[in-house]
């Protein structure tokens, strides 16, 4: 049976942003996955973003984390440190604690103006290799009730959501539908609770979140009327994105692009706040197993498009990219 890459298919637009409805596609509709898979290789190659709708993902399940996330960062300073972030990149990270240097796009010389919330699965194996008690992989807020059970609720949601777009995926790279079913039986992935402070005025070369590309299979932000999120295109102008009610914003990340051999980019973004209020976000970043090697698919290759990466892990890769950004990492490493 051949797996040739289905044709792309433009789908429906709003202004540079790609729009995918994948309602068909999980409710088993016949056809719907190459379709889909044509309209998903059309964004990935061409914008590295797109507005995901007929997710599932139940709106009233986003506003809770949203409330959670502007609960956790109402506190006090002197309580979010408590929670400060560790090693393993989890827990609280102070305004000004990440600086972007990855980038290929900018020279990020500024710590970002946001500060953010970390979170990763729970489970007492993760808990256990760690060295932690049972259920304490993350740390936890005291004194937020129903915090923990949100927040890990719609990480189950999410993460069933990214795996049920796996297959999509994998047809949309002409590979067969289940080629990365084992990579994402456990997948690896982070909920970021971010609070982007108002702020007018910058200094130069000053971000809430400096350009970047994400490290990570794929990114899933939820929909945000509170605008701040802009995209570099191909062109090398950058397009603001507007908020389509209901709708995820899904970009490429570096794992995928790897794989794929840049036929999907991971696309620049960055992130400034001049709405006039607090901006939250939640992304959930999805990434394949820890220990899953990533190396250059063979449908993305040929004698005139030789691998462009190294074979690696997808956990020697976070490594790098993390110690990269993160100065905490940087000290503890020299330590």
């Amino acid at each position: 049976m051949s797996h040739a890459a289905p044709e792309p298919r433009i789908p429906r637009m709003i202004g540079s942003m790609p729009v995918i409805d994948v309602s068909a596609w999980l409710a088993g509709e016949p056809g719907a996955l190459e379709r889909i898979a044509g309209e998903l290789r059309y964004a990935c190659e061409q914008v590295g973003f797109y507005f995901l709708t007929g997710h599932g993902i139940p709106q009233a399940a986003i506003e809770r984390v949203m409330a959670a996330a502007k609960r956790f960062h109402d506190q006090p300073l002197d309580e979010k440190m408590k929670l400060k972030v560790n090693q393993e990149t989890v827990g609280y990270l102070p305004m000004k604690g990440s600086t972007t240097r990855t980038s290929k796009v900018n020279l990020n010389t500024k710590p970002n103006l946001n500060e953010a919330f970390f979170l990763k699965r729970e489970s007492e194996e993760e808990a256990t290799r760690l060295g932690r008690p049972p259920g304490h992989r993350n740390q936890w807020p005291e004194n937020l009730p129903g915090f923990r059970e949100d927040t890990l609720a719609y990480m189950g949601m999410m993460e069933e959501l990214g795996r049920q777009l796996v297959p999509v995926y994998a047809r949309a790279l002409g590979m067969p539908a289940h080629h990365f079913d084992a990579a994402f039986a456990r997948p690896g992935m982070t909920l970021r609770l971010s609070h982007y402070p108002h702020t007018e005025v910058l200094e130069d070369n000053e971000f809430g979140l400096a350009p970047h590309t994400d490290g990570n299979f794929a990114t899933f932000l939820p929909p945000n009327p509170v605008s701040g999120l802009a995209i570099r295109l191909k062109d090398g102008g950058w397009f603001e994105v507007p908020y389509m009610e209901g709708a995820f914003v899904v970009n490429t990340g570096d794992i995928l692009a790897h794989w794929s051999n840049d036929v999907f980019v991971s696309t620049p973004h960055r992130a400034v706040n001049r709405s006039g209020e607090e901006r939250y976000a939640m992304p959930f970043f999805l990434n394949a197993n820890p220990q899953t090697v990533v190396e250059c698919l063979p449908s993305c290759q040929g004698p005139d498009r030789p691998p462009k990466y190294e074979t690696m892990t997808v956990e020697a890769y976070s490594a790098w990219f993390q110690r990269t950004n993160y100065p905490h990492l940087q000290k503890e490493k020299a330590a």
